[in-house]
């Protein structure tokens, strides 16, 4: 191969020449600081096994790494077009960095998006707009069983634990969360002593790990449940049952992050991957969990507590209804998590193929809970890409009563979507264990940008809400959300979906997309 014989010809012919001539011209031996790295690192790529690509194309193949280690970058910042980047383009994340740094968030000389793609979401605006009352930011989390409920923002951090982020980013969220009046969720990675150093609200998610709540061998550990549970700050307890981006597969946090402190927080060895189980061993199957929520409900003292899943198989949603009914006992929020959702780190497979998108979740959430009678008595919290106030009236009308944002709020302390969240690499100091990258991000300057986007992203979904002609968010219906389909049509969800009325799966007429998943739920097991 000529790459071959040029290296060849380089360290057999010219070397040796270069050597012969710097005896009679010394000058010349300056070539050997090029020639014998070159001809050392060619040996080693002949002989190397690792590498096809290297061993073919001895030294000049290493170019092709670099070009391939820099790739994500040049896409990024040349090759993309402004709507093109996933998952989150270039608009959303012009957006959130203005708002977040209160900046001018306005956009000149119209749309980007092509909208008559299929796929496109708009809603319809009303000539009689109405003032929306700032009391619409917020709704009562906690149902008829709750004895200590929360007065919630609409919009709060969603689930991302420190290990996965690192301490100045845990920092300045609750920080904002502090500032701003909103919850901050944990994340199953426990109760850190950063998720509770800037005083902000929180929501404690509980995953199969039971990190905070962990015995020696892995279980569920009541008393420390309830010594955490009993703090002040934490307004509500989540049950993690299963996540969008990587759904019945245990949280993976990568053994380059676990250093001591993780490792003592979450009661793990240091310097391993920490792979949560898939499933829970504290219950089994949709009657103990809600047992399990009345349990934790009881030794927290009376707060919220509910469960957050993906939904997958629909009967075992139904089951966990139908135990519902039979137990009486009622979770007091349900959060939807949508497969579009991000983590740190996943397998690719279960972040592209598995789970049921966001959208299409939560109407069928609702549709269960309106159908045994119980949709007044539970909140719906949603989770997966939300980023907007547009995102945020969307989700409302499909059924939510709440959003929470994990990526969105990223963005706000820094992050710039390099795709190193996996790697302890992060550049921006956010998703990562190291301690001198983790030093970028500035609570003091950080926190504010998370107050602020999160106001100014409050504000534009009551102007949104406004524009449609609706004065409060039980007004949305799935009807004034549009998705444009093929043959140049667009439909709204009411059409696109089938939307049942209340009780009806009490009742002998079951709706036939329904009846055969009814029949088969089960509320003693999955």
């Amino acid at each position: 191969m000529i790459v071959r014989r040029i290296y060849y010809a380089v360290t057999y012919v010219v070397l040796p020449l270069t050597v012969i001539l710097g005896v009679f011209w010394p000058p010349a031996l300056w070539l050997l600081i090029v020639l014998v790295p070159y001809a050392l690192v060619g040996l080693y790529d002949m002989l190397t096994t690792k590498h096809n690509v290297l061993n073919n194309y001895p030294v000049l193949g290493h170019f092709r790494y670099m070009l391939e280690f820099v790739s994500p970058e040049i896409r990024q910042y040349f090759v993309e077009t402004n709507e093109s980047g996933r998952p989150f383009n270039r608009i959303i994340r012009a957006l959130v960095y203005s708002r977040a740094k209160g900046q001018v968030d306005t956009q000149a000389f119209g749309t980007q998006y092509h909208l008559t793609d299929v796929g496109y979401h708009r809603a319809n605006h009303s000539l009689a707009p109405k003032n929306v009352p700032e009391s619409e930011e917020r709704v009562m989390l906690g149902g008829p069983q709750c004895e200590k409920p929360y007065l919630a923002s609409r919009l709060n951090v969603s689930a991302m634990s420190f290990g996965a982020l690192s301490a100045n980013a845990i920092r300045a969220l609750n920080g904002g969360a502090k500032d701003g009046g909103f919850a901050h969720n944990t994340g199953e990675g426990g109760l850190s002593p950063h998720h509770l150093a800037e005083g902000g609200d929180i929501i404690w998610q509980i995953g199969t790990g039971y990190f905070g709540c962990r015995t020696a061998e892995g279980g569920f550990d009541k008393d420390k449940f309830a010594e955490n549970a009993g703090k002040d700050v934490v307004k509500a307890i989540e049950i993690k049952l299963s996540q969008g981006a990587k759904p019945s597969h245990g949280g993976v946090l990568p053994a380059a992050k676990v250093d001591e402190e993780i490792a003592q927080i979450r009661g793990v060895p240091m310097h391993q991957d920490v792979i949560s189980p898939p499933i829970h061993s504290a219950f089994d199957g949709p009657t103990g969990l809600m047992n399990f929520v009345q349990h934790l409900r009881e030794m927290s003292g009376g707060k919220p507590v509910g469960f957050k899943l993906c939904i997958g198989r629909r009967s075992e949603f139904m089951g966990i209804c139908k135990a519902m009914l039979e137990t009486g006992i009622l979770p007091d929020f349900i959060t939807v998590d949508g497969a579009e959702g991000g983590t740190g780190a996943a397998p690719v497979e279960f972040t592209n193929r598995l789970g049921v998108p966001l959208n299409e979740g939560l109407i069928f959430v609702n549709n269960c809970l309106r159908g045994v009678g119980l949709r007044d008595k539970i909140r719906v919290i949603c989770s997966g890409k939300v980023a907007t106030g547009y995102d945020m009236v969307e989700k409302f009308a499909l059924g939510a009563d709440m959003c929470n944002a994990a990526r969105a709020m990223m963005f706000a302390v820094g992050c710039i979507q390099a795709l190193h969240c996996n790697t302890n690499r992060c550049p921006s100091g956010v998703a990562t264990q190291d301690p001198i990258r983790g030093r970028a991000v500035n609570v003091p300057q950080k926190r504010k940008r998370v107050h602020r986007f999160h106001d100014a992203t409050l504000e534009s979904f009551r102007e949104i809400l406004g524009a449609m002609g609706k004065a409060q968010v039980s007004d949305l219906r799935p009807s004034d959300i549009y998705r444009r389909i093929a043959n140049e049509r667009e439909c709204s969800y009411a059409d696109l979906y089938t939307i049942i009325e209340t009780d009806v799966l009490l009742g002998e007429a079951v709706p036939a997309e329904f009846a055969a998943d009814w029949e088969r739920a089960s509320a003693s097991h999955f």
